[in-house]
């Protein structure tokens, strides 16, 4: 099965980057913990970092790569060069224009993104001097979004997908040898996601030219093609990007709470894992595979790729959805509690944790439900459902946010994304985009009991090992280890049993398909 193979490609170099992202955040916590410097840094580091997912993730991936799709079933591949080229024109040009503006009214753009700065005169400049530093990562992230949709469309995933171990790499090397010598975290920090920009930029830049992509740079000119993807991306940047908007909604609150944006940051970091490996990954490879197909006239084809991915999305999150449910507090004291972060600290980052994870399943589903629309150039209908959204994840923020403080901003952001996944799996079946067949109504009631069964288990298996996490740390990472290793046994073994997964698709994963191969019925 060519989906499964290539999400295996995937998720297996997302979950080394998020891997290496944790044991960065492992770093980070003894060392900024949650004062002033590290709301400071958080705050600088978010604002590329929003971009980042708002365009490799959202709004350019989700116009780019249908069109891009089209110039090469119709045109072939030169012709798609040159739309990659002339869209590289006018990207850069602006961006260089937006980036110099930003630069200049940072200390303006602080105030709406972190107001409760304002108060503290020392944590509110070191944000601004420190996102100024950071900033330009969104010029080098934006190119990568480019260069990335042009081999996702050429079914070369790998090199995309293993960009963001730059960054994690960098940041690894940046504490444990520049740190030491300099002592200013929030510095080095910052120039290390600047520097990472750069070092991702060129690796994509390599993969283009060994897949025979070789971009020049022309003159800028707003071509029909370029005036299309412009057309796209404007309601792209919303539908696609509603769940960074709504985390950027409860940073602003959440930045009137001392030490709420670091809860936030460390729990965001935690659940991420799964939805990098799972949503981000579904999202990445099931947009050029329904593009092209569709294109290719193949709607039966297109139709049971989208079931699998959606059957397999499921079976991949709801386990995980429970267990960070069922044992948020171990696995936030196990990685960050140490220095700096202390037993409080893991107490307020673990409810976090838990509200984020009630919308776990949901945020992946919003993955897997929006390339039903975008590979077919429709970006409108996402973007009312993401107004709605973003509308409703502000009201529910504002309600919650006084009675549950930093908890209630995870919570509306969870609310946020059911109400997203609701309506667009309501608009997709009102289209007749979304048939789901008998193999995925069997399996995903089994996948469901089976998560839940694994729930309780490991909620008994907490109770009994619970004073091993105020034990040596030593005891604390072989008490998780138990934890987690018993629940995947668990749920592997029921998963079999129940049948809600068959052998032949986990070997798959394992097998490489023929060349050409798709999958289909």
């Amino acid at each position: 099965m060519a989906l499964v193979r290539s999400l295996a490609t995937v998720g297996g170099y997302t979950g080394i980057s998020r891997i290496l992202g944790l044991i960065r955040d492992m770093l980070f916590a003894p060392v900024l913990g949650t004062g002033p410097v590290a709301d400071a840094f958080f705050i600088a580091f978010r604002l590329p970092n929003l971009f980042r997912r708002l365009f490799a993730e959202g709004a350019f991936n989700a116009s780019f790569v249908p069109l891009f799709a089209r110039q090469i079933e119709s045109g072939g591949r030169e012709t798609a060069r040159l739309f990659a080229e002339q869209t590289l024109a006018v990207l850069l040009s602006a961006l260089l224009l937006l980036i110099a503006v930003c630069m200049v009214a940072m200390p303006w753009l602080m105030y709406a993104l972190a107001p409760g700065f304002a108060a503290h005169s020392q944590k509110f400049d070191l944000a601004v001097q420190l996102s100024r530093i950071t900033f330009p990562y969104l010029l080098f992230m934006s190119l990568v979004a480019l260069l990335s949709g042009v081999l996702n469309s050429l079914y070369r995933f790998a090199a995309a997908a293993a960009a963001p171990i730059v960054l994690n790499v960098c940041f690894i090397f940046a504490v444990l040898v520049v740190l030491p010598i300099t002592g200013a975290p929030g510095e080095v920090l910052a120039w290390t996601v600047a520097v990472a920009g750069i070092g991702q930029f060129l690796l994509l830049l390599i993969a283009c030219r060994r897949a025979g992509m070789v971009l020049r740079l022309p003159r800028p000119r707003l071509t029909p093609a370029v005036r299309r993807l412009l057309a796209l991306m404007g309601p792209g940047l919303l539908s696609a990007g509603a769940m960074q908007i709504n985390l950027m909604v409860g940073t602003i609150i959440a930045s009137l709470q001392a030490g709420a944006v670091s809860f936030l940051y460390y729990a965001d970091r935690i659940y991420q894992l799964p939805l990098g490996l799972i949503g981000i990954a579904f999202g990445i490879v099931l947009l050029p595979d329904l593009s092209r197909k569709l294109r290719a006239g193949a709607v039966t084809q297109a139709m049971y790729t989208f079931n699998r991915g959606l059957e397999l999305a499921l079976f991949l999150t709801l386990p995980a959805t429970v267990a960070l449910l069922v044992i948020p507090l171990p696995i936030i004291v196990v990685l960050f509690e140490r220095g700096a972060f202390d037993r409080a600290d893991s107490l307020a980052t673990a409810w976090a944790l838990g509200a984020f994870a009630l919308g776990l399943p949901a945020f992946v589903l919003v993955k897997v439900l929006q390339p039903a629309f975008f590979a077919r150039e429709d970006t409108v209908t996402p973007l009312r459902m993401a107004l709605i959204t973003v509308a409703a994840n502000v009201v529910f923020s504002l309600l919650l946010f006084w009675p549950l403080r930093h908890v209630g901003l995870a919570l509306a952001t969870s609310l946020s994304a059911w109400l997203n996944a609701g309506l667009l799996v309501f608009a997709l079946r009102r289209r007749r985009f979304l048939t789901v067949d008998a193999r995925s109504k069997s399996r995903v009631p089994r996948i469901a009991l089976t998560s839940v069964v694994m729930g309780i288990v490991l909620w008994a298996a907490f109770e009994w090992l619970e004073p091993w996490f105020d034990a040596a740390e030593p005891v604390r990472i072989l008490g998780l280890l138990i934890l987690v290793c018993g629940g995947l046994v668990v749920y592997g073994g029921l998963a079999l049993a129940l049948r809600a997964i068959a052998p032949a698709d986990l070997a798959s994963l394992l097998r490489r398909p023929a060349r050409g191969s798709n999958s289909g019925p």
